[in-house]
């Protein structure tokens, strides 16, 4: 007699159970994906005991028929394909028709539902088998509720983690089907306690208000792009707002959540020189697409997926996020827990005289006037809100005392006029949330050798003095600024040694010495493979007898003083990452060079040499954190400094 034999189908149906439901989060999305395609523009999201105990889920959308109920349950049924070309169209979120069979067969299930709000019809499954299917009244739409879910796998239940965590993960699950389905009404309650509540509106960003609260959601810039084949929407948090995870990074795929190596790596690549190393940003972007691009055929959960053309993609992500940031001022703010601040409404800065040498004054004429943005906005609680409107109002707002004028008048400001300046500013940034998310193709960036038509991204400033030998202090008539001349100067010989680099020839200087160098066997064979493209970066490697190897030349553009050691760091990083990019190692070298070339701390600099390095900062394009992503400027306002001193209450 044979030993092989078909399983039957509760044990069938627990073994796919553990690769579609591996905790409740997994049920969550699973019963959420189902109300999205149902067309549901309201759902009800309710969890007891962060869904361990229960979890239910309540939608309008077009609701089950009769004829269908006695399938829902079965492993393998869908309405949603029909033929084997539809798995290459697919446009909604669930479509294995695995999910609700899988839920059954490891948790008691109840299902309520109607399609016409008359009559309705209510099944109950336990084991993966209906045990009962009666009419009920109910509602148009569908009315879920799943318990004692792992009841029959104990050893399922027994690696559930805290309350806590599995609370995390299903509010991770509903922020991010919110974010991407902003016209849908959700509510998600743990234990009868609200954890979220959108409004529907249709707009992201109050979704992203809702999630992250207000001080984020200011600071974040509107994406768009297109390619031929791509299109691109989403929101990009300023740098300041970094995480020390990628979790906050979320990609979306025609509405789907999905996790890519090379889209997250491409995000990352966006925010290049922004932000340090183990700092990752907040960013929400959907794309666009034909389904045909992408197979998301690759796991039950769906979340994997493979790409064609996603060179084309990777680079207009890079690109839109870097355009996002071209024209933003990017100085941190202070968080001092303001209850409220002043209302300050738009003027232009005019420069006061100058305490700079006679080059400064020609570089800098006293009374031209630079137009400043985004200098410093009033700080809110963190309290989040969705009542945004499209009113047009600035996002950066300034002091109303002209250049020449006492700020006593300021100080002078009675306590009811505060309470009414924040209130209105209040209402002013949230009706204007809007107007702040600028495209990134606003306005294209000048050069250094243009700074005739360049209008420096942070404020003129007049030198003070140096704190420590590391620190410059600076003011204007909006406050105070503290930066860091080691951070100021490698930001600004990067952009010079990178532009440097970037326009060398292909001229290569011959070596007195040659310099040897020795590999492993697994070493050899990378460079063997890719001893051509070695070569177009300008290691020169030629055989040397068993492990070794020998250069005679480099190209001209290696710095002097490091030749060998360039050639070394760029042998290991192609052995390290195991790929030859040009590009790349003229990047990494142009930061190398800066930071061993720029003044470093405990250099104490005389007042026009600090004052001729600010001016140089504001001509570069991005004189905001220097090359690894650290702050190069921090400012305080003068309402921050007055509060610190309990000037102001």
């Amino acid at each position: 007699m044979g030993r092989i034999r078909t399983l039957h189908t509760s044990l069938a149906n627990k073994i796919a159970a553990g690769e579609v439901v591996e905790r409740p989060s997994s049920v969550v999305k699973e019963l959420l994906e189902n109300s999205i395609d149902a067309g549901a523009t309201e759902i009800n999201i309710e969890v007891v005991e962060s869904g361990i105990a229960e979890i239910r889920i309540v939608d309008n959308g077009s609701g089950i028929e009769e004829d269908d109920l006695p399938l829902v349950f079965h492993r393998h049924a869908t309405s949603k394909l029909v033929e084997d070309d539809d798995l290459f169209h697919i446009r909604t979120l669930g479509f294995r028709g695995e999910a609700l069979a899988s839920i059954a067969s490891v948790a008691k299930v109840t299902l309520q539902t109607s399609t016409d709000g008359i009559d309705g019809y209510e099944v109950y499954a336990e084991d993966g088998v209906i045990h009962e299917q009666k009419p009920a009244k109910a509602r148009r739409g569908t009315d879920i509720k799943v318990t004692s879910l792992f009841y029959n796998t104990p050893a399922r239940l027994k690696y559930i983690k805290s309350l806590y965590t599995e609370l995390g993960k299903i509010t991770d699950i509903v922020n991010r089907m919110a974010m991407s389905h902003p016209h849908i009404r959700m509510t998600l309650k743990n234990d009868g306690k609200t954890m979220l509540q959108t409004n529907g509106s249709g707009r992201t960003n109050e979704v992203m208000a809702e999630i992250y609260g207000m001080k984020v959601a200011r600071d974040l810039v509107e994406i768009t792009g297109e390619t031929s084949d791509y299109r691109i929407h989403g929101f990009v948090a300023k740098p300041e707002h970094s995480r020390s995870n990628r979790h906050y990074i979320s990609l979306f795929i025609n509405g789907r959540y999905i996790k890519n190596f090379v889209l997250n790596k491409a995000v990352q690549e966006g925010y290049h020189t922004l932000l340090t190393i183990g700092r990752f940003p907040i960013v929400y972007i959907n794309i666009e697409m034909d389904p045909i691009l992408v197979d998301v055929n690759v796991h039950p959960t769906k979340l994997e997926v493979r790409l064609s053309k996603e060179e084309q993609l990777y680079s207009l992500i890079v690109e839109k996020i870097k355009a996002a940031f071209k024209q933003k001022v990017l100085i941190p703010k202070n968080d001092l827990s303001a209850k409220y601040q002043p209302k300050k409404v738009l003027k232009q800065f005019e420069q006061q005289k100058m305490a700079f040498d006679q080059q400064h004054v020609e570089q800098n004429p006293p009374n031209s006037k630079i137009e400043e943005t985004n200098v410093e906005e009033p700080s809110y609680k963190e309290d989040a809100t969705t009542e945004v409107t499209n009113n047009s109002t600035p996002s950066s707002e300034e002091y109303t005392n002209d250049a020449h004028q006492s700020y006593d008048k300021h100080h002078n400001a009675t306590s009811n006029d505060q309470v009414d300046a924040y209130t209105q500013a209040q209402r002013d940034i949230l009706s204007g949330l809007d107007a702040q998310y600028d495209t990134s193709d606003s306005q294209p960036s000048m050069s250094v050798d243009n700074a005739k038509q360049f209008t420096p991204r942070i404020p003129y400033m007049e030198v003070v003095g140096q704190v420590h030998g590391t620190y410059i202090v600076a003011q204007n008539d909006e406050g105070m600024y503290l930066i860091d001349q080691h951070a100021a100067q490698e930001r600004i010989k990067y952009e010079y040694f990178r532009d440097k680099i970037g326009e060398v020839s292909n001229e290569n200087q011959n070596l007195l010495i040659p310099l040897t160098f020795t590999f492993t066997k697994d070493e050899q064979l990378f460079i063997e493979e890719n001893i051509e493209a070695l070569q177009r970066a300008g290691i020169f490697l030629e055989p040397f007898g068993g492990h070794d190897y020998i250069v005679n030349s480099y190209p001209v553009w290696f710095p002097q003083e490091a030749v060998e050691e360039t050639i070394k760091d760029i042998i290991h990083y192609a052995l390290e990452h195991k790929t030859v990019n040009i590009a790349k190692f003229r990047e990494e070298l142009a930061i190398m060079m800066s930071c061993k070339k720029s003044i470093k701390a405990n250099h104490y600099l005389k007042n026009n040499e600090m004052a001729d390095l600010i001016n140089q900062l504001r001509q570069m394009e991005d004189p905001f954190t220097c090359p690894h992503g650290r702050p190069i400027i921090i400012n305080f306002t003068n309402y921050e400094l007055e509060r610190l001193f309990k000037r102001i209450q």
